[in-house]
Formats: structure tokens, C-alpha cells, sequence
């Protein structure tokens, strides 16, 4: 009996199978609002025991990219109901990952009135593509004053309450790839001599403060977070205490009951490998559900799953190109290839015009 395609269950929840949808960024929200189009793209991977779309912004000042959706205004939680609906029909249950982008940003992605923040005053390096002006360099941050801390761990807990009134089964914190909750973690983009800067329990307190505020607000149930110790997308380069940071936020998310942790491995797209090490500390210290990500096929996933070394396998890109991806693998059918050049391109070219098995 295949592990993979049975049952699983996560906190309250009861999944269709033990696969995950990653989240992808796609860039199809027009106006940063989730539209039909949207609705169409999620539904058609609905075979997915869970969904986790898209990096979602909390805040105006959080729309790093063109294009991306979010999740505090009236029209957005309006969106993103389409969605969830859609999604609930085809079985699968779905959490909404929020991805407050911070340094990686330009001011000609955000809207009016919105700022470049970030814990310190230190730029990323690498360009950020805007529809106005094409790529720009990576915009200096606002170093966060606490007031402004405060401010966005708000904003986290009324995009968790949005998130409820969309028909969200939970959330997801992410605190991986570059983006705000892991620029407070890494010690090259916070220099602050405050309490959220210096040792690590410093360094881990903006994000452990927001999965606080999160809990509180929708329940541990219905919150997870994505990590990527030993990634270095958006200017994030290793450095030595990794291991020992990370297995300090392994005990300190095991403590507040969190309802998975997601660790993404990106060494199949040239990044260097997570340590097996990191990831059995990870499977050790926290007894909550542990979804593994990075370069799975089918015989993989089977295998880790079948070892324990994970609860769900997380897939991206095989669920970018095959909206029936848990029908092929059942199968052992022939794959679609994903078309890298439609990733991030608005409308449905490569996005919902991937054929499915006739």
C-alpha cells in the first residue's frame, strides 16, 4: 500500500493523500488582488492532500514583487474566497503562506504610501524586476523601529483573521528565502544592537513573537512555518552557528505547538544542500508534522516517507507543470516540463493551460 496516496492527517484536518503543493510565486494577481484566473490554476491541483499557495504580503509595505497578491484588504480576502472555495471542492484543504517580502523589494512595486523595511539598514544584494522600469537594484531598507515591529506583527495577526474569513484552513509563516522573517533571523541583514538583534534568541524573537501572535489569534492548529537553514536565495550566505541557530528555533517553534514545520531543501536548483544532520534535529526536537521539500519524485518521496523522515512531501515545480501530478505519479506517466519563461508572466500562458492526462 503506497504511504504516499493514503490518507494523512495534519492537526485537526483529515488530507486526501501525503502530498503538498508548494508555494510558487506566479505573479498572476493583477492590482495584488487574487482573481479567477487564480481560482482556476489551484483548482486544477486540487488532487493535492494540501495546497500552500503563493507568498501572500501582510501589508502594503510587504509587496516586494510585481504582482503579488495580499491579504489585508476587503477585495483581496474577497479574492482569495474564490479560491478556497474552488480548492475545497476538488478535496484538497489549503493554508495561505505569508510572505512579508521586506528588503526584497523596489519602491515601484509598492503601492502609495507604502516603505522598504527591514531589520537593519543594509541592502540585498542582486535586482528586483518592476513592470514600470524593468530590474532595479534591490532598494535600501528602513531600518524597523520597535513601533514598526509592532506594527507588522499586527499585521500578521489580521492577515491570519483574514485568512479565517477567506475559508483558509491555516496558514504559513515564511520564514525561509531571503524574505522578512528570516532577514531577522541571519546575522548579515541584522546588525541591531537591540533586543531583536546579536545572539540568536534575539535574532529568532521577531519571528517567534509573530507565531505567537498568530497562535493566539486562529489557534497552533492552524499554523505552520517554512524554513530554509542552510539556503542562500535573496542574499542570505552561510555562515557557521547555522546549524545551532537553527536547532534553537527547532525547540523554541516544538514549544508553542506549531502544526508543521516545512523545510526546503533548494540543492537540486544549485543551492547547497541541507544537512541530513539539520534535517533529523529538525525530525528529533519538533513533534509537530514535518513536511520535507527539494527535488522529490515519486520514488523519493515515497522512500522518505516510508523511512520517517518526514509526514508530507512538498513538491513545486512537477506541480507548476502537471495539475494532475498525483494521477501521474500513480500512473508512472510521462511528466509535463515546466516552462521556466511563463513562470512569473502575467495571464494563463503556462499557467493554466498545462494539459492533464485526457
Amino acid at each position: 500500500m503506497s504511504q504516499l496516496f493514503s490518507k494523512a492527517t495534519l492537526g485537526t484536518l483529515t488530507l486526501q493523500n501525503h502530498l503538498v503543493m508548494s508555494p510558487m510565486t506566479r505573479n498572476r494577481a493583477i492590482g495584488n488582488i487574487p482573481n479567477e484566473l487564480m481560482a482556476q490554476y489551484y483548482a486544477q491541483r486540487g488532487s493535492a492532500g494540501l495546497i500552500i499557495t503563493e507568498g501572500t504580503s501582510t501589508s502594503p509595505n510587504g509587496l516586494g514583487y510585481p504582482r503579488i497578491p495580499g491579504i489585508f484588504s476587503a477585495a483581496q480576502v474577497a479574492g482569495w474566497k474564490l479560491v478556497t472555495d474552488a480548492v475545497h471542492a476538488k478535496g484538497a484543504k489549503m493554508f495561505i503562506q505569508f510572505m512579508h517580502c521586506g528588503r526584497i523589494a523596489h519602491p515601484l512595486n509598492l503601492p502609495a504610501g507604502a516603505r522598504v523595511l527591514g531589520p537593519s539598514a543594509v541592502a540585498a544584494a542582486g535586482d528586483m524586476y518592476t513592470d514600470a522600469e524593468g530590474m532595479k537594484p534591490n532598494a535600501l531598507p528602513q531600518a524597523m523601529s520597535e513601533t514598526d515591529i509592532k506594527a507588522a506583527i499586527e499585521e500578521f495577526v489580521q492577515a491570519a483573521k483574514n485568512a479565517m474569513a477567506a475559508g483558509f484552513d491555516g496558514i504559513e509563516l515564511h520564514g525561509a528565502n531571503g524574505y522578512l522573517l528570516e532577514q531577522f533571523i541571519r546575522p548579515n541583514s541584522n546588525q541591531r544592537s537591540d533586543r531583536y538583534g546579536g545572539a540568536i534568541e534575539n535574532r529568532a524573537r521577531f519571528v517567534l513573537e509573530v507565531a505567537d501572535a498568530a497562535i493566539k489569534a486562529i489557534g497552533k492548529d492552524k499554523v505552520g512555518i517554512r524554513l530554509s537553514p542552510f539556503g542562500v536565495a535573496s542574499d542570505m550566505p552561510l555562515y557557521d552557528a547555522m546549524e545551532t541557530d537553527y536547532t534553537y528555533l527547532a525547540q523554541q517553534l516544538n514549544a508553542r505547538g506549531l502544526v508543521y514545520i516545512h523545510l526546503v531543501d533548494h540543492s537540486a536548483m544549485g543551492a547547497p544542500k541541507v544537512p541530513d544532520s539539520m534535517k533529523a534535529t529538525f525530525r528529533n526536537v519538533f513533534k509537530g508534522k514535518l513536511i520535507l521539500c527539494g527535488g522529490y519524485d515519486a520514488a523519493r518521496a515515497e522512500s522518505d516517507l516510508a523511512a520517517n523522515k518526514a509526514d508530507l512531501i512538498a513538491v513545486g515545480r512537477p506541480f507548476l507543470a502537471n495539475p494532475d501530478l498525483v494521477a501521474r505519479w500513480k500512473a508512472g506517466a510521462k511528466m509535463n516540463e515546466p516552462d521556466m519563461n511563463t513562470f512569473y508572466t502575467p495571464g494563463a500562458k503556462g499557467y493554466t493551460d498545462y494539459p492533464a492526462l485526457s
